[in-house]
C-alpha cells in the first residue's frame, strides 16, 4: 500500500482518540488539528492540556483556537504552516457531546449552546472540501430532544455535494470492553460510494467475553491507591481520603454498588446525604453506579469526562480498594498501551480518556475510510488496532457462532 497518502485534519481534537486511529494507519497523515481545550464553557482557555497529549502522542501541534468563531484565513494560515498538502482527504468534527446526552437533566429542557457546533461543522466541509467527513457523539445526536441540529447539518452537507449516513452503535459491539452507546456519522462525496463500520463487520462478529472488564486489565499488577507502577507512570490512581478508602472496603469486590452498604454492619454511616434521601424514599434514585466497582464479567459502564473519581460512577476496580488507574482507563477506552497523557493532574489525564473517541473504534473508521477512498475492503484481521487488548484471533465468522450455539442448545 502507498504510504501516507491521504491527509486528515481534526476539529475537536482533544486528546487525539479520534486521530490516533488514523495515526497507525500507514494511508493517512495528520496534517491539522484544532482544539480550544476547555473542559467546559466556564472553564479557561488552556485548562484541559489535551493538546499537550495530542503533541505526544500523534506528533502535531493543535492549535489552539475557540472554534465556535474560528475563521476560514486564520485555520488556512495554520494549515498552510503545517502541510505543503493542498487538499484534505478525510476531515474529523467529533462537536461536544455534552449538550445533547439524556445523562445531563437539564438537557431535558434547554439547549445547550455548544450544540450548534454540530451544524457549524457543515462551514469546515465548505471550506476544506474533504473526500470524507466523519462524526462520533452520543446517541442522542440522532435520536434526541435536539436533533434539529444533525438533520440540519446532514441537509447542509447534501446540498454540498455529500451523502451521509448516521448511526447509533454499541461499540462492544466491535470490540471495545465498555457498554458505550455512540453515533457515528459518515459523508462521502457523490462520486465515492459510502460504506459504513456495519459494512465493514458484514458476517462477522466479535467473542463476547473478549469485551469483558477481565479480558482487558486482569492481568495489570496491582497498585495501591495514589501510587504509580515503577515500570509505567500511567498505572496509577489518586489517593482516597481516610473515609472514602473506608467507604470502598466496605463495597463488594466484583461489581458491587453503594446500596450494599445497606447490608454492611457500620455501612450506613457512609452514605452521603443524597443516598440518606433515596433510602428513606424507599429507591436508589438516578445514580446507582457512584462509588460502584466494575464487575469482571461484564463490559465496564461508559467511561464519561469525570471519571477521575468513585463518586462520579462505576469507576472503581472490581478487587482492589482504589479508583482504576489511568492506565487501565485507558485499555478500558481502546487505547493502545503505548500511548501516554501529558497533564499536570490526574484529573485532566482521566478527562482526556472520558472525551476521546476510543482508538480502537478510530483505527477500524480509518480503515473504513481507506476502503472508501480506494475501492480495496480490508481483510478483517487488519483492522485490529496493535497493543490493545483485542486481537484477531477474537473475531469470528458469524455463521460460524450460530452453528456454535445451535450445538450448544442440542446438548441441553
Amino acid at each position: 500500500m502507498p504510504n501516507r497518502i491521504f491527509t486528515v485534519v481534526d476539529f475537536f481534537s482533544g486528546a487525539g482518540g479520534m486521530s490516533c486511529g488514523f495515526y497507525f494507519h500507514p494511508a493517512f497523515q495528520i496534517v491539522g488539528a484544532i482544539d480550544a481545550q476547555r473542559g467546559k464553557p466556564s472553564s479557561g482557555w488552556g485548562t484541559l492540556e489535551c493538546n499537550k497529549t495530542y503533541e505526544t502522542n500523534i506528533g502535531v501541534k493543535p492549535l489552539e483556537a475557540d472554534i465556535a468563531n474560528l475563521g476560514h484565513n486564520s485555520f488556512k494560515k495554520y494549515l498552510a504552516k503545517q502541510t505543503k498538502r493542498k487538499t484534505v482527504d478525510v476531515l474529523i468534527s467529533c462537536a461536544p457531546c455534552t449538550g445533547f446526552s439524556r445523562t445531563i437533566r437539564r438537557n431535558l429542557v434547554e439547549d445547550d449552546p455548544r450544540n450548534s457546533l454540530v451544524t457549524k461543522s457543515a462551514d469546515f466541509v465548505e471550506w476544506l472540501k474533504p473526500k470524507i467527513f466523519l462524526m462520533e457523539n452520543v446517541g442522542e445526536l440522532i435520536q434526541g430532544k435536539f436533533n434539529s441540529y444533525y438533520l440540519e447539518l446532514s441537509r447542509k452537507l447534501q446540498s454540498l455535494g455529500y451523502k451521509i449516513e448516521g448511526a447509533i452503535h454499541s461499540l462492544d459491539r466491535f470490540g471495545l470492553p465498555q457498554k458505550r452507546r455512540r453515533a457515528l456519522v459518515v459523508a462521502v462525496k457523490k462520486s465515492l460510494d459510502l460504506h459504513t463500520l456495519d459494512d465493514l463487520w458484514a458476517d462477522y462478529v466479535i467473542n463476547e467475553s473478549v469485551t469483558h472488564v477481565r479480558r482487558a486489565i486482569y492481568d495489570l499488577p496491582p497498585v495501591e491507591a495514589g501510587e504509580a507502577h515503577p515500570e509505567d507512570p500511567m498505572h496509577a490512581s489518586p489517593n482516597f481520603s481516610q473515609k472514602g478508602l473506608e467507604r470502598l472496603r466496605l463495597i463488594p469486590a466484583d461489581g458491587g454498588s453503594w446500596p450494599d452498604l445497606l447490608n454492611v454492619e457500620g455501612g450506613r454511616e457512609y452514605l452521603i446525604p443524597s443516598m440518606e434521601r433515596y433510602v428513606k424514599q424507599g429507591r436508589v434514585g438516578p445514580h446507582p453506579d457512584v462509588y460502584g466497582r466494575l464487575a469482571w464479567d461484564t463490559p465496564a459502564v461508559t467511561l464519561k469526562r469525570e471519571c477521575s473519581h468513585t463518586g462520579n460512577g462505576r469507576y472503581a476496580h472490581p478487587e482492589q480498594n482504589r479508583l482504576c488507574t489511568v492506565r487501565e482507563m485507558a485499555i478500558l477506552q481502546g487505547f493502545p498501551t503505548t500511548y501516554n497523557f501529558s497533564a499536570n493532574s490526574l484529573s485532566n489525564m482521566y478527562r482526556h480518556i472520558g472525551d476521546s473517541v476510543p482508538p480502537l473504534i478510530s483505527y477500524q473508521m480509518a480503515w473504513l475510510c481507506q476502503w472508501i477512498l480506494t475501492g480495496e475492503k480490508p481483510d478483517i484481521e487488519s483492522i485490529i488496532l496493535p497493543n490493545t487488548h483485542l486481537t484477531s484471533d477474537d473475531i469470528e465468522k458469524e455463521a460460524f457462532k450460530q452453528l456454535h450455539l445451535d450445538g450448544f442448545q442440542s446438548l441441553k
